[in-house]
């Protein structure tokens, strides 16, 4: 405050020196001077007052402003005090709750104490017990031996033989009767979804031939279709790829060949031939090359029906092509489009029965055996080329993988796989489906049989109902009822790992006692 003070006094000084400056110059005489000098003293004595105003007016307001500042630090002081009052009594009371549970732990440590040193004397006393214990069953054990004349070792494993025999007649019974409980239900249940879908579906069956016949309006044709010289006959043969057989049968030739699509061109442009009357061998190549054609058009048609009679949608141009060729392929007998279309028929109402997907058993069951459409064209095995064409045109891995495992060549992964193999094996096993080769039917018989005989115990086999029935005769001093129950399955589940066969094979044990004597 003093500097402000001097400072303003300061002002005032050069105030009136230049007042005093400008009023000597600019009036002359000393009564001029005396009158500036006056005036410079009055204003001297207004600015000391001035200051001394402002003096006094600063100490007014800095003894208010420290006033109030000590009020608001006593205010803040107490605030404090207050708070430390309130932390000092709070951990006060914690002090005594530590101290209240220092002296609870430390009763409870001197407990403990007690109590470990009574454990570690009843321990004490324990180890003593079981000594002696021991010392009494040692005692009794070299009794019992002696007694029984056998060893500990030798007893056990008397104990636990009986206790494996018990228990193996047991499990023996319990899966007995967990098998027929399940054998009842499950079968029921099976024979019922599929005796449903066979009467729901009704398939025609063609007898696999190598040849076909060609019907004449009259014996005089074989000498046209022959020609001069055998012209005519060389050149069906040339342009078909066929055989063509005429004997002595009455108003019919043979057209032979192991492709059925060859020999329904063959057959077709023969026909065509003896309409149109007009028999060359220009004329006939001009007509098998027709033929041709019609054929392969006729062979997308009826690839597109089957897919539109099945109900199977956006089918790749190739895959109708190779589903219509299929028409013109037999299997064992069986037509392979008709195989084809019974399999999906079979596999999507077991999939409906069961909840599982449809389409893709359909569309799964009706592609399954498209290999079979180029299998003698192309190397590999129908299912491979089946996977391969499959795949190229884009069909999805569920169709691919159940296409691929319906002959048990990769493992099962979903369900729709396992019902497009069982609709397969229903739609190959049924009575007159399929005809099998008498070689191959025989070796299947031997291989039962013998399979049968590598058990042991086994006395004689018989393959019964075309193989579908293994009856088996046991040796019953050999095989007790529990091994039998136990054979039965295990011969059984060998059928199932090492042979191939369509639909199931029964497998029946038989074992008898018979006592003889003779009354004298």
């Amino acid at each position: 405050m003093n500097l402000v003070i001097y400072c303003a006094l300061g002002v005032a000084i050069a105030l009136v020196f230049v007042l005093a400056v400008m009023l000597y110059r600019s009036q002359q005489g000393s009564k001029s001077l005396r009158a500036a000098e006056e005036a410079a003293q009055k204003i001297i004595g207004d600015s000391k007052r001035e200051a001394e105003a402002i003096r006094r007016e600063a100490q007014l307001e800095a003894k208010d402003r420290s006033l109030s500042l000590r009020a608001e630090v006593e205010k803040q002081s107490k605030d404090r005090k207050s708070e430390l009052q309130s932390l000092e009594k709070r951990l006060g009371q914690r002090e005594e709750l530590l101290e209240k549970k220092e002296q609870s732990l430390i009763g409870k440590e001197r407990e403990l104490g007690q109590k470990e040193k009574r454990f570690a004397e009843k321990e004490y006393f324990h180890a003593l017990d079981e000594k002696k214990v021991r010392e009494l069953i040692y005692e009794q054990k070299k009794q019992l031996e002696a007694i029984s004349g056998m060893t500990a070792e030798e007893a056990k494993r008397q104990f636990l033989k009986q206790v494996e025999t018990e228990a193996r007649r047991e499990a023996v019974a319990i899966t007995r009767r967990i098998e027929e409980e399940a054998r009842q239900t499950g079968q029921e249940q099976a024979k019922e979804i599929i005796t449903m879908c066979i009467q729901r579906c009704a398939g025609e069956h063609v007898v696999e031939s190598a040849v076909s016949v060609v019907d004449l309006p009259g014996d005089e044709m074989k000498g046209r279709i022959i020609g001069r010289e055998g012209r005519n006959i060389r050149a069906l043969e040339v342009a078909t790829g066929c055989d063509l057989i005429i004997d002595d049968t009455p108003e019919a030739i043979i057209v032979s060949g192991f492709d059925p699509i060859r020999r329904e061109i063959a057959k077709t442009s023969i026909e065509k031939l003896i309409s149109d009357g007009r028999i060359h061998p220009a004329r006939i190549e001009e007509v098998v090359e027709k033929v041709k054609r019609e054929l392969d058009d006729k062979i997308v048609k009826e690839g597109e029906a089957a897919a539109l009679e099945i109900g199977v949608n956006d089918l790749h141009p190739e895959l109708i092509r190779l589903l219509g060729r299929l028409r013109y392929r037999t299997s064992y007998g069986q037509n392979v489009l008709s195989h084809s279309k019974e399999v999906a028929y079979l596999a999507g109402m077991m999939a409906a029965e069961v909840r599982a997907d449809m389409a893709v058993a359909k569309r799964a069951g009706l592609l399954h055996d498209i290999g079979k459409a180029i299998d003698r064209e192309v190397e590999g095995t129908h299912i491979q080329l089946g996977v391969q064409a499959a795949r190229k045109c884009g069909e999805t891995e569920a169709v691919i993988h159940a296409m691929e495992a319906h002959h048990f060549d990769v493992e099962f992964r979903t369900l729709e796989a396992q019902l497009v193999q069982a609709a397969d094996a229903l739609s190959a096993a049924r009575p007159g489906a399929r005809r099998e080769i008498l070689e191959t039917y025989v070796k299947r018989l031997e291989k039962l049989e013998n399979l049968a005989d590598s058990f042991e115990g086994v006395a004689k086999c018989y393959a019964l109902q075309a193989g579908r029935e293994l009856r088996i005769m046991v040796e019953s001093d050999k095989v007790s009822d529990e091994q039998a129950f136990c054979l039965t399955r295990n011969i059984a589940r060998k059928i199932e790992n090492e042979l191939q066969y369509p639909g199931q094979i029964k497998v029946t044990v038989i074992r008898e006692m018979r006592v003889v004597d003779y009354a004298r």
